[in-house]
C-alpha cells in the first residue's frame, strides 16, 4: 500500500445498458381467438452518468472498481406489458474531474462543481412491440423492433485540484513549509528534492474569519513539460487555480532567471496558464539581511507583486496573505475566473506519454469482461418456452 491514498487518475471500462427488445405476441383467448397484436415495448437501457460530489477529494474509490456497467432494459411482454427500464449508474467523482477516451485521448466531458451530472454513455432505447405497428392493412404484424445496442468505452478519469492559489516552484523552494505555516495541513518536509510526491491542499485563514484554499504540488524542474522529473503528471493540478504563487529561494544565484524558467515550463505545458494572475514570493529570506534584500529588488520582475517571506520565522507571511487576498478578489481576476469557467478548453491527451504514466501506476491492465451473448440466448429460449 502506498504511503498516501491520493489517486488523481484511473482507467476504467464503462458500459451503458442496451435497450430491451419489443415483444412480438398475438393475443389468443377462448372468447377472442383473433385478438390481434399485443406485444409491449422494451425498456430503455441505463446510462452511465458522472456526478460531482464534494465529499470526495480523490479517485481512490474507483481504483479497485475497474468495470462499471449499467443495467440493461427489460424485454417487452404480452398484454402490452412494457419492459422495465434499466437503472442509471451514477459515478461520484470529486469536482474538477475530466474524462478522456482511453483509446484516442480525446476529451469527453468535464465535471466542475458539486451536484453536476454529465451523461458519459447513454443507454440504448427499447424496441417497439408489434402492437405499435398495427395498421388498417396490417392488423396482425408479426415483427417487433430490437432494442438499441449498448455503448462501451474505456475511460481515463483525471482529477485537477480546485484551489484558489497554486504553488509553483523548483524542488526545495519551501512550498510545503509555507503550506504548513499558513494552514493546518502537514505535508512531508525534508531536506532533499521531490519530497512532495502528491498534491496537498491547505485552508489558509485570513482576517474576519475569511479563508482561501492553497494547493501544493510537487516541484517543477526545467524540462518538466517534456516529461523530465515528475513530468506532466502534476502540472495539470494548477490549471484550475485562480492565482499562481511562484516561489524562488532567496539564496538562488539568479532569481529572475529561475522565475522565467518556471514561466516557460508553464507556457510549454499550457499557454492559457499565463493568463492567470501571478505573485512572486522570495522564500528563505531569514538567510538574507536588509541590505541584500534591497539589492535583490532591483533585479526582480516588475510586472507582478513580489513579497519577501520566511516560513520558518514568519517574516512577511501576513503581507503575503494580504497580497494573495487582494489579487484573488480583484475585479480583473474575478472576470477571468467567470470567463474561464464557461470556456475552459481541455486539450486532448498525448497517449504515448500518458500510457507510460498509466504503466508506471499499474493502470494499463487490459479491461475485459465476460460477454453476455450466451445470457441473451438463454433469455430468448425462456421467452419461447413461456
Amino acid at each position: 500500500m502506498a504511503e498516501s491514498n491520493f489517486v488523481d487518475y484511473v482507467k476504467i471500462l464503462c458500459r451503458s445498458g442496451k435497450g430491451g427488445r419489443g415483444s412480438m405476441h398475438l393475443k389468443h383467448v377462448k372468447y377472442n381467438y383473433n385478438g390481434g397484436p399485443d406485444g409491449g415495448d422494451g425498456g430503455d437501457g441505463g446510462s452511465i452518468i458522472l456526478r460531482g460530489n464534494h465529499n470526495y477529494w480523490t479517485l481512490l474509490h474507483l481504483k479497485y472498481q475497474r468495470h462499471l456497467f449499467a443495467e440493461h432494459g427489460g424485454n417487452g411482454g404480452k398484454d402490452k406489458c412494457h419492459g422495465t427500464n434499466g437503472k442509471h449508474l451514477y459515478i461520484d467523482v470529486p469536482p474538477g474531474t475530466v474524462a478522456y477516451n482511453a483509446e484516442t485521448g480525446k476529451f469527453v466531458c468535464d465535471v466542475s462543481y458539486d451536484g453536476q451530472e454529465v451523461v458519459l454513455l447513454k443507454g440504448g432505447r427499447g424496441g417497439l412491440g408489434n402492437f405499435q405497428f398495427r395498421t388498417a392493412t396490417n392488423q396482425a404484424p408479426r415483427f417487433a423492433q430490437p432494442g438499441e445496442p449498448m455503448e462501451e468505452m474505456s475511460v481515463i478519469l483525471e482529477l485537477k485540484l480546485l484551489a484558489d492559489v497554486g504553488l509553483v516552484g523548483f524542488p526545495n523552494a519551501g512550498k510545503s513549509t509555507l503550506v504548513s505555516a499558513l494552514s493546518n495541513a502537514r505535508p512531508k518536509i525534508a531536506n532533499y528534492p521531490f519530497t512532495t510526491m502528491e498534491p496537498s491542499l491547505g485552508i489558509v485563514g485570513y482576517r474576519d474569519n475569511k479563508s482561501f484554499v492553497m494547493a501544493d504540488i510537487p516541484g517543477i524542474i526545467e524540462g518538466a513539460s517534456e516529461g523530465k522529473g515528475l513530468g506532466l503528471r502534476f502540472l495539470r493540478h494548477i490549471e484550475r487555480n485562480s492565482l499562481l504563487l511562484f516561489m524562488v529561494p532567496g539564496d538562488t544565484d539568479d532569481i529572475k532567471r529561475e522565475y522565467e524558467i518556471l514561466v516557460n515550463e508553464l507556457r510549454k505545458f499550457n499557454p492559457e496558464l499565463l493568463d492567470k494572475h501571478r505573485v512572486l514570493a522570495v522564500t528563505k529570506c531569514d538567510l538574507l539581511d536588509d541590505e541584500l534584500i534591497e539589492m535583490l529588488k532591483e533585479h526582480l520582475p516588475n510586472d507582478l507583486p513580489v513579497v519577501f517571506i520566511s516560513a520558518v520565522t514568519g517574516m512577511g507571511l501576513m503581507e503575503l496573505k494580504d497580497v494573495l487576498w487582494q489579487e484573488l478578489n480583484s475585479e480583473s481576476n474575478k472576470l477571468k475566473v467567470i470567463t474561464s469557467t464557461d470556456t475552459l478548453i481541455h486539450r486532448d491527451k498525448d497517449m504515448s506519454v500518458f500510457n507510460k504514466e498509466l504503466m508506471d501506476e499499474g493502470e494499463d491492465d487490459d479491461l475485459e469482461y465476460v460477454d453476455d451473448v450466451e445470457i441473451e440466448d438463454w433469455e430468448e429460449l425462456d421467452d419461447d418456452l413461456s
